[in-house]
């Protein structure tokens, strides 16, 4: 109960909240009446059976995908009010099965290799309508002049874009509603497609009719984002927004069909069902709401992953990145680095497929990966979590059994683009398996020792003049979380490499912890005075600039007396002056002496160029105008490498010899 307390805290229901929900989750589902009968008739001539099977299969993949796993069973299994396949990773992870990570990496690469489709497919089918005007226009310019606007608007926030968003997606809903009721009240017979039976005999009777089901696939790719987004906008707004968009959808929907059930026996040559319902005098309009309905869509896929990034740093599969939070609301987030990547892949796709039509082979086959990835975590979500054996049976064999007929069916587009979202995916999913297993080696081969074994040594040390002073104050970021245990690394750089002689150590271990706004820090002495062990617990809303948060630690001790901050040169103590520290930052490398095996030597060369492209570590905490050190601690990853050498017989025999004339003499 904790985790939805909190989360009605943060996102109340409330008719703004569904009105923002509105301009954040709905884009990506909201404009697909632009494309999905377009490319289900594609070049076919139009009949009844493909119609209304058509139809039908659209009606009951809302239903079934959207409505049921999506709207009502994945946003039950929320974290701390995030959501998304990561969100829900957290969630499972804690049951000890070691294969769960890798569904939620999947999961992760194919949503962001979809990222880069979207917005491209989006925003090219609305502004292709001023084709119908302006037969000669050029589209691609447009498109790419709108998509680079998105993408220089993200970083003020989605809060302000939702804001300004939310209304233009209310007249869109209405404007789709009302366009399809007009086409639907003089044909109700099109609503037999309600019927299950007519998408069956579509699939099963009509010619190549099992692969229309790639093109059926369209109308719910927007169903993940709207999972990912579920921290920007909350569970009630989602669900009650979703009431209005599905009746609008379906209205839309079935005012195409009926429209195309009166264009039977004829081609589409290039009509776009859609802009053929909207009158003469309305088709600019409609167009410029559809475009900017359109550019909605993008940007649900775009804070979705955001969000989904943020969420992948957090488990340390992602590198560091830099993220700013534009506002003071929950789960508004801003990644730099993904956003100018995003905007550069998605201009890349336009140029690359110039019409919606062509990028229609490369959508939707990633998101079908993504969505079995997805099920796999809420099955067994639902069948550990929640011990429900027989519903969690029922969801396994539902959407399995369609996620997977959706799979087959969009395979036949990986030669019609699929291959670009694939090649992206495949380039992000090997970037996390290496960074996952960069530190499942480094964790495996990290050594902490006991600390109170040291003290004595520590003293000594401190005390023994003959060592140069490294500085008054020596400040190391401890990966060992308790005063007890600390990493072999830092005694290894205080004793062994060099020795590093100080008036005052300090042991500092970082948390980030699941309550948002959390700044918290404890303090265990371990000399009085002289040897210090701080754990600072931030929330995932706050930033970790540690060395602001430490400088306050320091005041605070200070008013205690437990430390004297002035420095402790006899010069400069007279004067009040303030003492000096110093940051060490340990880089683990593996060492040259370990014999590992290729694999694990391939993993290594990965993560040092991953490492070498992210932020450093003392920029991802802050301290870049501290006085920092890094220093590189080899740490074995394998066995010692095995050596022989043998001493020469002759130098022996020498030896031998020379003490035989000594003894002579």
């Amino acid at each position: 109960m904790g985790n939805l307390n909190d989360h009605s805290r943060n996102n109340p229901l409330t008719a703004a909240g569904v009105l923002v929900s509105l301009g954040i989750i709905y884009g990506d589902i909201g404009t697909s009446p632009l494309y999905v009968f377009k490319a289900i008739i594609g070049t076919r001539l139009i009949t009844e059976e493909l119609v209304l099977g058509g139809m039908s299969c659209v009606f009951w993949t809302l239903t079934l995908i959207t409505t049921f796993k999506y709207i009502y069973l994945a946003l039950n299994a929320d974290n701390k009010g995030e959501g998304g396949i990561f969100a829900l990773y957290a969630l499972v992870r804690r049951y000890k099965a070691a294969w769960v990570i890798f569904p939620a990496i999947i999961g992760c690469a194919t949503l962001i290799a979809d990222g880069f489709i979207t917005p491209a497919i989006s925003i090219s089918s609305a502004v292709e309508g001023l084709q119908i005007s302006y037969p000669n226009i050029p589209t691609v310019p447009i498109v790419i002049v709108i998509l680079i606007l998105l993408f220089f608007f993200q970083q003020f926030g989605t809060n302000v874009v939702g804001k300004t968003f939310g209304p233009i997606m209310m007249v869109w809903f209405f404007m789709i509603g009302g366009l399809g009721l007009i086409y639907l009240l003089p044909n109700l017979k099109v609503l037999r497609a309600v019927n299950p039976v007519y998408a069956w005999n579509l699939l099963v009777n009509y010619p190549e009719g099992f692969w229309l089901l790639g093109e059926v696939f369209l109308c719910t790719t927007g169903a993940e984002a709207l999972y990912s987004d579920l921290g920007h906008c909350g569970k009630g707004n989602i669900r009650v927004g979703w009431g209005f968009v599905k009746i609008a959808l379906i209205l839309n929907y079935f005012g195409q069909a009926a429209w195309l059930l009166s264009q039977q026996g004829t081609l589409l040559n290039g009509r776009i069902p859609f802009y053929a319902m909207v009158p003469n005098e309305m088709l600019i309009f409609s167009i410029v709401v559809a475009t900017m309905a359109a550019v909605i869509a993008s940007q649900a896929l775009i804070s979705g992953t955001f969000t989904l990034v943020n969420e992948a740093m957090k488990l340390k599969l992602w590198p560091s990145t830099k993220v700013r939070y534009p506002s003071q609301i929950k789960g508004q987030i801003y990644i730099p680095a993904i956003n100018w990547i995003l905007m550069l892949g998605t201009i890349g796709v336009v140029w690359i497929f110039q019409q919606s039509s062509a990028m229609e082979g490369a959508y939707g086959l990633a998101i079908t990966l993504n969505m079995l990835m997805t099920t796999t975590l809420l099955v067994f979500y639902f069948s550990t979590a929640k011990h429900s054996r027989v519903r969690t049976a029922g969801i396994a064999v539902i959407f399995f059994t369609l996620e997977f007929l959706f799979l087959v069916s969009n395979l036949h587009k990986f030669e019609q683009g699929g291959w670009f979202t694939y090649s992206i995916a495949i380039i992000f999913f090997t970037m996390m398996f290496v960074l996952l297993k960069a530190r499942h080696l480094r964790d495996r081969h990290t050594e902490f020792v006991d600390l109170k074994h040291y003290v004595p040594v520590i003293q000594d040390l401190q005390a023994d003049t003959s060592i140069p002073k490294e500085a008054t104050n020596l400040v190391y970021m401890s990966v060992a979380d308790s005063k007890r245990y600390i990493d072999s690394n830092i005694i290894y750089s205080i004793f062994k490499k060099r020795p590093k002689r100080a008036d005052v150590y300090w042991f500092v271990h970082v948390d980030t912890v699941d309550s948002p706004y959390s700044s918290k820090y404890s303090v265990d002495t371990i000399i009085p005075k002289k040897c210090f062990f701080i754990r600072i617990k931030l929330g995932f809303k706050a930033d970790h600039r540690v060395n602001l948060l430490f400088n306050k630690i320091l005041h605070d001790l200070a008013e205690t007396s437990e430390i004297d901050l002035l420095s402790h040169y006899d010069s400069l103590h007279k004067h009040s002056m303030p003492s000096d520290f110093k940051f060490i930052i340990l880089h683990s490398l593996a060492s040259v002496d370990s014999e590992i095996s290729t694999f694990d030597n391939l993993i290594i060369q990965g993560y040092r160029f991953i490492k070498k492209h992210s932020l450093s570590t003392e920029e991802m905490y802050g301290l870049e105008l501290a006085n920092v050190e890094v220093e590189n601690v080899p740490i074995m990853v394998g066995p010692p490498a095995k050596v022989r050498i043998k001493r020469e017989k002759e130098d022996a025999e020498r030896e031998k010899e020379l003490r035989y004339h000594g003894h002579q003499n």
